[in-house]
């Protein structure tokens, strides 16, 4: 396991990038904003617009927070997952939770026009993929990693497959596009009650996992290493699985599905920080907050139409990620 020193240099250097990236994303757009007039809307200081106030507030601001910490969250996702799994290729993928939310926002879509319905949908599917799963990789009353994988992959499928048969049948004049926009991801019409609604949620699975820290570096230890250290293993999967549920279905019932974030994020960190998961969970968070905040600006600034989230973090992230594969060899290996 490769561990490095503490550098509270670079956690400094992920703030005040994170900080930096906040504000140039408040900045940039088709209603052009300096930083002082950020500053000034945000604290309400001086004479403003009210289309200053308007963009700020009703726009952008929910909108690059929502980013910031949805990114947050899913690179948190990432790093327990493969902690949890032992495994480097693990994203929020495997356990089906990304599917089966991705089918109640696409069942969600079909069947109401109210968009708390949607969110509602995808969230309350979400949580029963991840029940689905860890149903199913029950035996003799307990649960291995090798079931879990497996149940996930086959949970997985058949919402991946169900979410297909939503597409098929639904209007193509009208229910299809939102469908298909909604599953590519997007941040587009994030406002303060998402905000106030998704962002506890998320705020709460992270800090759950951030007080797990200590034992995901024991989980990625053998099984029988683990045990002997005093660890429940069970009951740990557990809370682990609830968490990330939470964040990922909460991601997908606000912003659609958002690939690639949880899978390369982790990476990014691991080959900064180490494997130690009290320095990799947070440089993983604050990385994911930028790299998303990124993403989402580049999305709605780069062309008239917005462009889906998860073909910017594909198209723009994996060549950076090989990139860094090439050079570091992975990282983890040291």
């Amino acid at each position: 396991m490769m561990i490095r020193k503490k550098n509270p240099g670079f956690f400094l250097l992920l703030i005040f990038l994170l900080t930096t990236t906040f504000t140039a994303a408040m900045c940039i757009g088709r209603y052009t904003l300096s930083a002082a007039d950020v500053f000034r809307c945000l604290f309400h200081i001086g004479e403003l617009t009210e289309q200053q106030m308007t963009v700020v507030w009703n726009v952008r601001f929910p909108r690059i927070l929502m980013a910031m910490i949805v990114g947050a969250g899913l690179s948190c996702v990432g790093v327990c997952l493969q902690a949890m799994f032992a495994n480097p290729l693990v994203s929020s993928h495997i356990l089906g939770v990304s599917y089966s939310s991705g089918f109640g926002a696409a069942l969600g879509i079909l069947l109401f026009d109210h968009y708390l319905l949607i969110e509602g949908s995808a969230f309350l599917l979400g949580f029963a993929g991840m029940a689905l799963t860890y149903f199913l990789s029950r035996k003799n009353g307990s649960s291995s990693t090798l079931m879990l994988v497996l149940s996930g992959v086959i949970v997985g499928s058949v919402f991946e497959a169900l979410t297909s048969f939503i597409k098929y049948i639904a209007d193509p004049e009208q229910k299809l596009p939102a469908i298909t926009y909604w599953l590519m991801g997007s941040l587009a019409g994030t406002s303060i009650n998402d905000l106030m609604k998704g962002v506890p949620i998320i705020c709460l699975a992270m800090f759950i996992l951030w007080l797990l820290r200590w034992r995901l570096n024991v989980l990625s230890l053998r099984e029988d290493e683990a045990v002997s250290l005093g660890i429940n293993i069970p009951r740990t999967r557990l809370i682990i699985i609830v968490a990330t549920t939470c964040i990922v279905a909460v991601s997908v019932s606000f912003c659609g599905v958002i690939s690639f974030v949880g899978l390369a994020v982790p990476h990014f960190a691991r080959m900064m920080v180490g494997n130690e998961h009290r320095q990799l969970l947070p440089a993983s968070l604050l990385m994911g907050g930028i790299f998303l905040m990124i993403i989402d600006t580049m999305a709605r600034s780069i062309t008239a139409s917005e462009i889906p989230l998860s073909i910017l973090t594909a198209l723009i992230g994996a060549p950076i990620f090989a990139a860094l594969l090439r050079r570091t060899g992975g990282g983890w290996d040291d």
